[in-house]
């Protein structure tokens, strides 16, 4: 694999600028470190990257195609739409890149047991076709609310073998998934490896997963040129905790005419609680390992958060979109849940690909920046994940509506 854009960073105590770090109780120190000295040898290993490249390509599926969103910038009437069909991966969406890449760390460092968060369930799924297709037990925690939202996903990773663990505690959504995943690695790290599925958390994961994801970033870069001959002019992605978007942000950082704009969770008011925007209604702090942006209340507890999109609900987000951000290499807005709804209904509709609610959001934006830019400019968004999940979301988003 090719080195990205970024890779002086993090620092070596995990840090990128003011953010990142490894903020954890003694008894998982030394199973970050043994993680850490694992990706730093075989990360550019030829052997491991041997299997690995053909684990993407005939197991995945990639390259995934960058496609030209025709009847949606005639519609719009502004600038070209290019969506990045990450929706095309085996499992239906960017989440299994990096579960690939890690399961591959886990299988050379001795580890038979995998646990793993969710929300919207694509990393579930993710991690327990990877198990499966290397043998190894599975265990995924998923917030009690999520299991209800996306049920198909339950049903998809109990047919891979994996056990889904519902987690009742808290608001019952990610953030409380992950911690659940933690608990259970530190008591079982012998033989475990926790497949942690955001670029989040402590170090080294936020630099592991932008790792196997910046794949996303090479393919798109390489692939606009052959389109159309020169780079695009903005980059779209939707950022939970920001996987999707550091993997395509990460192959045009060093390109300073490329915009990158990370869209957050709006969900229906900037009221706390009612949202997932951490760049526009949060402050840092630390939070399941790292020193990131969170939505805290005046006590400075997490706040809760709210989403039509189980995958973009999360408290806080990855520490190099707070550098990034600090840097003004890359902006940071959000949509609310109607807009991201509505850019649901106008993909499906125009071009005959139904997205993920996750991806509807970095979907509004464009719709909503390219009405105002030349015919000649050019937008990619990272379509992070097909719809077909988020069916039972819809249905009743719909029926409150009526």
């Amino acid at each position: 694999m090719d080195k990205n854009n970024n890779d002086n960073l993090p620092n070596k105590d995990g840090y990128y600028g003011a953010y990142g770090g490894r903020y954890v109780p003694d008894t998982l120190y030394a199973p970050l470190r043994e993680i850490e000295i694992a990706f730093r040898k075989y990360a550019y290993n030829d052997e491991f990257n041997k299997e690995l490249e053909g684990l993407m390509q005939d197991f995945v599926g990639r390259e995934t195609p960058l496609y030209y969103a025709k009847r949606l910038t005639e519609k719009l009437g502004g600038a070209k739409i290019y969506l990045k069909r990450e929706d095309l991966a085996h499992t239906g969406a960017h989440k299994i890149n990096n579960a690939v890449g890690q399961i591959l760390l886990a299988k050379a460092i001795g580890k038979t047991r995998i646990v793993a968060e969710t929300g919207a369930g694509q990393h579930g799924v993710a991690t327990a076709a990877v198990a499966a297709h290397f043998g190894m037990e599975c265990v995924v925690y998923m917030g009690a609310e999520d299991v209800k939202r996306q049920a198909p996903n339950v049903r998809r990773m109990e047919l891979l073998g994996a056990k889904v663990a519902p987690v009742e505690n808290g608001q019952k959504t990610l953030k409380d998934a992950v911690s659940e995943a933690m608990r259970d690695w530190v008591t079982n790290v012998d033989n475990t490896y926790y497949l942690l599925g955001s670029a989040l958390g402590p170090h080294p994961y936020p630099m592991i997963v932008r790792h196997f994801q910046s794949c996303i970033g090479r393919e798109a870069k390489k692939q606009i040129l052959i389109h159309e001959g020169r780079l695009p002019d903005t980059i779209v992605a939707c950022v939970g905790g920001g996987s999707n978007s550091i993997g395509i942000f990460s192959g045009f950082l060093g390109d300073k005419s490329v915009d990158l704009i990370g869209v957050e969770a709006g969900g229906t008011s900037s009221n706390l609680g009612m949202h997932a925007a951490r760049f526009a209604g949060g402050q840092i702090g630390v939070f399941q390992g790292m020193k990131s942006y969170l939505l805290q209340d005046e006590d400075g507890q997490i706040a809760d958060t709210a989403s039509i999109s189980a995958g973009l609900d999360y408290a806080s987000v990855g520490p190099e979109h707070a550098y990034l951000r600090d840097l003004k290499r890359a902006t940071y807005t959000y949509i609310r849940d109607e807009e991201a709804y509505n850019a649901f209904c106008a993909l499906s509709q125009y071009e005959g690909i139904i997205p993920a609610l996750e991806s509807s959001h970095a979907v509004a934006h464009a719709m909503k920046i390219a009405p105002n830019m030349d015919k000649s400019r050019i937008i990619i968004v990272n379509l992070s994940g097909r719809g077909d999940k988020d069916m039972g979301i819809i249905e009743n988003y719909e029926k409150g509506l009526k």
